[in-house]
């Protein structure tokens, strides 16, 4: 049914919903969340079942998570969308540039930072909030081996976060790394490239629920290294 439009004629957007504005939101239907289907003792495991369950079930690059950082004195807080690239007992690794990016001057003097996963298709959030660090070249280079040539040059190449004159000069970027790497299969890490570990200190796995009334339990890491699970309200 549709709502009446706002009497405020300002508003670009009112109450979205897909195709339609002046609209109610879609129920969650797909599913329900409990104590009892969570690992009791390590959300790492929890993650890697419902991401698992993710990849199985059809959702769009289950991967992608958008990453915020915030910066210091200020608490300005900046996000984008990065790609989880492994999971570890310790925590979760994404890679980036860290000479230039916005990311890299936040967690130069703030080290906590967030992740969110949505899985659209399954009506489910997940939820990381931790401190980074920085990993090793040497085990940096071992994902970095993996991407293709062209992002292995891109990661050499790009000033991330930095101001172009326009389209040609990061062209001319890349066509310089290139020249200097050609004939040469084997390209090193970049010592302003690599890996960065978020290391939880809480997890929160979120279904979505009808009516708003969303199944939300939240791992909280405690001193002793074991964790606390709350179900949270919607």
């Amino acid at each position: 049914m549709a709502l009446h439009p706002p009497q405020n004629a300002d508003k670009f957007i009112f109450a979205p919903a897909n195709d339609k504005t002046h609209s109610q939101a879609d129920q969650y239907t797909k599913g329900a969340l409990s104590l009892d289907q969570l690992d009791p003792k390590s959300p790492f495991t929890q993650f890697h079942t419902w991401f698992t369950t993710a990849q199985q079930n059809g959702v769009h690059q289950p991967e992608t998570v958008c990453l915020s950082t915030a910066s210091l004195p200020s608490g300005r807080v900046s996000a984008r969308m990065v790609y989880l690239k492994e999971l570890d007992a310790k925590g979760f690794v994404i890679y980036s540039n860290f000479g230039t990016s916005k990311k890299a001057k936040d967690i130069e003097n703030n080290k906590w930072a967030s992740l969110t996963f949505w899985w659209r298709e399954m009506e489910r959030q997940v939820r990381v909030e931790g401190q980074v660090e920085r990993m090793s070249s040497e085990e940096s280079q071992v994902y970095y081996d993996t991407r293709i040539r062209g992002s292995r040059i891109g990661a050499w190449a790009s000033k991330q976060s930095q101001v172009l004159k326009g389209r040609e000069e990061l062209e001319g970027w890349v066509k310089d790394v290139e020249e200097r790497f050609e004939g040469q299969e084997k390209i090193p890490i970049p010592e302003f490239w690599g890996g960065l570990r978020i290391k939880p200190e809480v997890v929160e796995f979120w279904q979505g629920r009808e009516s708003r009334l969303h199944d939300r339990f939240q791992y909280t890491k405690l001193e002793s290294g074991e964790w606390k699970i709350d179900r949270l309200s919607p």
